[in-house]
């Protein structure tokens, strides 16, 4: 099933982040994503014409995080929308991180 079809899961504290290697096969999932801290980020910079479309984005993500139980780092300003996903109870990535980032791309 698509990653983009699927609900997170709740991540209790003690699971083991995912490891680079199986971060960078899940990778080409999620198109225009990029892991970054040696794998414990992902992260994409999204742009737009102005700021109005840049914090619209920003309130899109946050809603559809909320629904989810699973929250980014958000950063926006005028044009740019930067956002963040890792798990934070285990420090690292969780494939909940990747199914965030495929319905993110699918706004």
């Amino acid at each position: 099933m698509a990653l983009k079809n699927q609900s997170c899961e709740p991540c209790h504290g003690g699971a083991s982040p995912l490891t680079l290697a199986a971060a960078q096969a899940m990778l080409n999932q999620v198109l225009g994503w990029e892991l970054n801290r040696n794998g414990a980020r992902l992260s994409r910079h999204f742009v737009f014409a102005d700021f109005a479309a840049a914090q619209a984005f920003a309130v899109q993500v946050g809603t559809l995080a909320e629904s989810e139980g699973h929250h980014p780092v958000l950063t926006y300003t005028w044009g740019y929308c930067d956002v963040v996903f890792y798990t934070h109870k285990i420090g690292g990535l969780h494939e909940n991180d990747f199914i965030m980032a495929a319905k993110v791309n699918a706004l």
